[in-house]
């Protein structure tokens, strides 16, 4: 049997893989888990890797270019992710190792935690919470209403055409900005960039991660938006300088934020901006929910299945380089 690497610590297995998957993975192939409670850096993934097949990648574990060098049986490195910014594609493909990434099955999921922002930021449910449990009496702070609202949104791809009938149903009006996308919908402003930002009650980032987008949202899309509107980020933190993020909010200058993703590890919200009394942050959970987990693991079998079978799997992003594509082929 071919012998597969499975780079999750056992916590991440538990919360991103899941047993069904793993069985499906031992099933095709020999497993080796990672049982240490740290991801793996590139000596360690070399270490573990030194007689393996495929390596299954956990969202954490890069793939630098020195390891394609390094491990001549390798065959395939199959990321249990869409986002591979982290892996080097060209290094893989002059070593002839196949690249795969898993498809977006959290976008429901992540169109439900952007819903829960919209009405919490609309009505401040976390704050009084938060204040109930501490035993200090909230402030009655005036709501808003969604219906009626503004909502605009940055990057119409698959998570913002899930959730435009959504809030759609909730009588929002929406605004979209996305000058690579193409708008059917009569009921949809396609707007630039500076009218959305202008325009919105809310503005909700759902943008792809790229060099074109690196602080996409700083200084001066920040001051276009108007002082009450509250901005949410559900794509990566590196689309917002968080330094302007933090003044906007620090001078109300915007009314608040709500957020999944920020600088930190993992992708998480900042403590420095989770800790600002109008920002809703939450650690990188916008996908953690069984079917959109399940949705993306069992992608990876599937991959593993192919790549075992000598068949180019969905998924993959470099298959005209693929040379390793039979078991001991350099």
């Amino acid at each position: 049997m071919l012998k597969i690497l499975l780079t999750h610590t056992p916590q991440s297995r538990r919360q991103y893989y899941g047993e069904r998957s793993l069985r499906g993975l031992q099933a095709v192939a020999d497993v080796v888990l990672h049982e240490a409670d740290d991801a793996l850096d590139a000596a360690g993934l070399v270490a573990a890797a030194s007689d393996v097949d495929i390596i299954v990648a956990d969202r954490l574990t890069a793939g630098p270019a020195e390891i394609f060098a390094r491990l001549p049986g390798l065959r395939a490195f199959v990321r249990c992710a869409v986002d591979i910014r982290n892996v080097a594609i060209d290094a893989a493909s002059s070593a002839g190792v196949l690249v795969t990434h898993a498809g977006p099955a959290f976008v429901p999921s992540v169109a439900e935690l952007a819903l829960g922002y919209l009405v919490d930021l609309s009505r401040g449910i976390s704050r009084a919470t938060a204040d109930y449990q501490s035993g200090r009496q909230p402030e009655i702070v005036m709501g808003r209403q969604l219906a009626g609202s503004r909502l605009g949104i940055i990057g119409y791809g698959s998570i913002g055409r899930y959730l435009v009938p959504i809030v759609k149903a909730l009588g929002m009006r929406v605004l979209v900005a996305d000058p690579f996308a193409t708008i059917d919908d009569e009921e949809i402003e396609h707007v630039p960039l500076e009218e959305l930002l202008g325009r919105s009650d809310y503005v909700i980032c759902l943008a792809v991660a790229n060099e074109q987008t690196e602080n996409l949202i700083g200084q001066t899309a920040l001051a276009r938006m108007q002082p009450h509107a509250f901005f949410i980020n559900l794509s990566r933190g590196n689309l917002v300088d968080e330094t302007a993020l933090a003044a906007a909010l620090s001078e109300n200058r915007i009314a608040g934020a709500a957020m999944d993703v920020g600088r930190a590890r993992d992708q998480m919200p900042t403590p420095e901006l989770a800790k600002l009394r109008n920002v809703i942050a939450t650690p990188h959970i916008g996908g953690l929910t069984p079917p959109a987990i399940e949705g993306q693991s069992l992608e990876t079998v599937r991959q593993v299945q192919a790549i075992v079978n000598g068949e180019i799997p969905a998924g993959a992003v470099n298959a005209e380089h693929w040379t390793r594509r039979d078991r001991g082929q350099s």
